[in-house]
């Protein structure tokens, strides 16, 4: 764990938050804090502290807004995903680590990310739009204007000894001619520039929706592709499977090889799963060594046989660190597949493959299992 310098205010902080939870380091003890600490508190809340600070003490954690948040949420399972991450991590004998946790929690808002963002680009585009409209109508409407009163401009000018009114009508028409010609180029000049923000939105939209590393779509990207395949799927009732995939031991690659080398692991798995996906299937990277495919119009059987195929050639082939000419060993992945429709919604289907990917590692890796019934709550047959 980094060491950081704290300042006083922090120290003061973190050792009131101590206290209160019965972690403090200093003998004395207010009656509060040592109420909490020796069980004596009744209330729920005494009772909440005490078991977040027997948590935090368990696990090594420093006191602070996440690690508070995660352990409040693991003790009063109040989110079901990120309790069966914690628990994964915990039986397998991987420490909680604060970067961990930040990065997890930081990952159990993205779906509520997505939303916005999805909505905020399309007001955006919309208003881009609707300003395009209304640029090249104006520039249309400017554009006959112009033609118009040049036609009108020429008759005067041709009128043979046209009188002092008519003359000085002709003088003022050339004017407004001259100041329909300079709108009609700011319109041009406006409808460029609204053709530059559209191709910008669209660059941000797609820099948004990229994992950089391997080029994938990234989980934002995901959620979005999964809400319109479910409907698709759902409209005309084809089957839609969700398959979670883990590299295999992936943190002793970056141990023993370096983080350039697990990033040149985690392009090549991206590459070759990439090599399923077309119209019907949808391949992301989900998040550290984690990815996601969504197939449509495939059965569960068919689709796990369909990724074992990609498994098998990887555990195949015999990878070579290039920068240091070391081995690499057997690289394998695991995953786990669900039939998102035998769920009660999506996100339960996502619960259920993420499960079936954890016993696939239990069972010794390297491996495609489908969800079964432990695995998750299934729909009630009608």
């Amino acid at each position: 764990m980094d060491n950081e310098i704290a300042s006083p205010a922090a120290e003061q902080q973190s050792f009131s938050l101590l206290r209160l939870l019965g972690l403090g380091r200093k003998p004395e003890m207010d009656a509060a804090a040592a109420a909490v600490h020796a069980g004596a508190g009744h209330s729920p809340q005494e009772r909440h502290l005490g078991e977040i600070g027997r948590f935090l003490g368990q696990h090594g954690l420093p006191v602070t807004m996440v690690t508070l948040k995660v352990a409040w949420t693991f003790l009063t399972r109040a989110d079901d995903d990120l309790v069966l991450a914690l628990d994964r991590r915990i039986l397998s004998g991987r420490e909680l680590t604060l970067e961990w946790l930040q990065d997890i929690t930081d990952r159990r808002d993205i779906s509520d990310e997505a939303t916005e963002l999805r909505e905020l680009m399309q007001r955006l585009e919309t208003s881009v739009e609707e300003f395009g409209k209304s640029t090249r109508e104006a520039h249309g409407a400017a554009s006959e204007y112009h033609n118009a009163l040049s036609g009108q401009i020429g008759e005067l000018e041709r009128v043979a000894k046209a009188s002092a009114v008519i003359s000085e009508m002709a003088q003022i028409g050339k004017a407004m001619l001259r100041r329909t010609h300079e709108v009609e180029r700011q319109m041009l000049r406006s409808s460029a520039q609204t053709r530059a923000l559209k191709r910008k939105l669209d660059e941000a939209r797609r820099e948004s929706e990229e994992d950089h590393l391997t080029g994938l779509p990234n989980r934002r990207a995901f959620e979005t592709v999964f809400e319109s395949e479910y409907r698709a799927a759902e409209l005309v009732s084809e089957p839609l499977c969700v398959v979670f995939c883990d590299i295999d031991h992936f943190k002793r690659v970056n141990d023993e090889h370096g983080h350039d080398a697990g990033d040149r692991v985690l392009r090549l798995v991206a590459e070759m799963l990439a090599q399923v996906s077309d119209d019907r299937c949808h391949v992301a990277r989900h998040g550290g060594e984690e990815f996601v495919v969504l197939m449509r119009g495939q059965t569960p059987a068919e689709t796990q046989a369909r990724l074992d195929k990609v498994r098998s050639e990887l555990a195949g082939r015999r990878l070579v660190n290039r920068a240091t000419d070391t081995p690499f060993g057997q690289v394998t992945f695991s995953a786990g597949v669900a039939q998102v429709f035998d769920y009660s919604d999506p996100r339960a289907a996502l619960q259920a493959a993420d499960a079936a990917l954890y016993r696939a590692k239990l069972e010794g890796r390297n491996r495609i299992l489908l969800a079964d019934a432990q695995d998750g709550e299934r729909k009630l047959a009608a």
